[in-house]
């Protein structure tokens, strides 16, 4: 057992799990590396597979972000993948949660377990050149996007945000260089226009893990490490993460590019737009924010437009007018301080109200 200011508190592990990191040495050491829930589904993978009669290898430790505030009143728990680690009854003090990789303690620790292979999936962190030196078969990374396109912190939300219709997942070693190392191997997906970013996410992640465990006896050989090609830099593009200030609509833009960015950056940040609610028997109007939560592109068989700056309400839609004479169709919102609620729960609590768009220069339009 090893003892580290990194580890997670102990909690109870059962000695007789098969989870627990067995005392023979023929099979390979792997080290995993990842913290939200979609690199649990792969953590998962790999349990399964390393409890087979015929497995090549053993978990030998987990390393995750360290625990955070999570959830209503912000308690602090275990990241999602160190939670499914505990879950599997995997030894306590073999869950590394370092603030860095690069941590003296950590790296010291890692060294002691002498790992073969480390895989990563959506860890989190910079992985310096002292901690790429240790696995001797090299650290693998799984990456959700055809690489070398959508290198970044952000692949999948930037690549539905461009209304890319193709992406997928890439199994890649890991260089010093942002997810620019050779690619073993690489599976393409088709994109639903609908698709919204956690479930692409979700999908792509459990692709992955299958495309893990089918090349794992190639990487264990040496084969993969030959055979692996190295990436076109002439065809690379960038995923840079994203920042909440992106998350505002401006119904200047056509309804693809909001429809698009809705569908990126739900979860979190989300997207938001300002609206005038307007009483027609007052004339008092006052502006709110809306998050827009699911949306599609408004079409009709005579392909009408909406010229008008008001917002219609039709059939269970918001439409609200675009640029280039095109129309966004908005299925779900929430309201300040409320729940996420449908369109047209949220048109009859405006009591016959009306709603018209924000001009971005701050006044309302009239």
């Amino acid at each position: 057992m090893l003892a580290s200011s990194q580890m997670l508190r102990r909690f109870c592990c059962s000695s007789s799990s098969s989870c627990c990191v067995s005392q023979s040495t023929k099979k390979k050491q792997l080290v995993f590396l990842g913290s939200p829930q979609v690199s649990a589904s792969v953590l998962d993978a790999l349990f399964n597979a390393s409890s087979a009669p015929d497995s090549l290898f053993q978990i030998a430790a987990v390393v995750t972000q360290p625990p955070s505030g999570r959830n209503r009143g912000r308690k602090v728990m275990p990241s999602p993948v160190a939670q499914h680690a505990l879950d599997r009854d995997f030894p306590s003090d073999l869950i590394f949660t370092p603030a860095k990789a690069g941590e003296d303690v950590f790296i010291a620790n890692l060294k002691a377990l002498e790992p073969e292979l480390c895989i990563t999936a959506a860890y989190g962190n910079i992985l310096p050149s002292k901690f790429l030196k240790i696995p001797s078969l090299g650290t693998v990374n799984i990456h959700p996007s055809l690489l070398p396109l959508y290198r970044g912190a952000a692949p999948v939300q930037r690549a539905l945000q461009d209304g890319a219709k193709e992406t997928g997942v890439s199994l890649a070693f890991t260089v010093r260089a942002l997810d620019a190392g050779p690619i073993i191997s690489c599976e393409r997906m088709e994109v639903d226009d609908h698709i919204k970013a956690p479930e692409l996410l979700e999908l792509l992640f459990n692709r992955g893990s299958e495309l893990l465990i089918r090349e794992l006896p190639s990487i264990f050989d040496g084969s993969a490490m030959v055979n692996a090609k190295p990436q076109d830099e002439s065809a690379v593009t960038l995923a840079p993460k994203i920042t909440p200030e992106e998350s505002w609509l401006s119904f200047d833009e056509a309804a693809s590019v909001l429809h698009n960015k809705v569908r990126a950056f739900a979860g979190w940040p989300g997207t938001r737009a300002k609206v005038v609610v307007w009483d027609q028997k007052s004339g008092q109007q006052s502006v709110i924010e809306l998050k827009i939560i699911t949306t599609r592109i408004y079409s009709t068989n005579n392909n009408q437009s909406y010229e008008t700056d008001e917002v219609i309400y039709t059939k269970g839609s918001l439409l609200i007018p675009c640029g280039g004479g095109t129309t966004l169709e908005v299925t779900e919102v929430q309201p300040p301080s409320k729940k996420v609620m449908s369109a047209a729960a949220f048109w009859n609590g405006l009591r016959g109200q009306k709603l018209k768009k924000y001009s971005q220069a701050g006044a309302v339009l009239a």
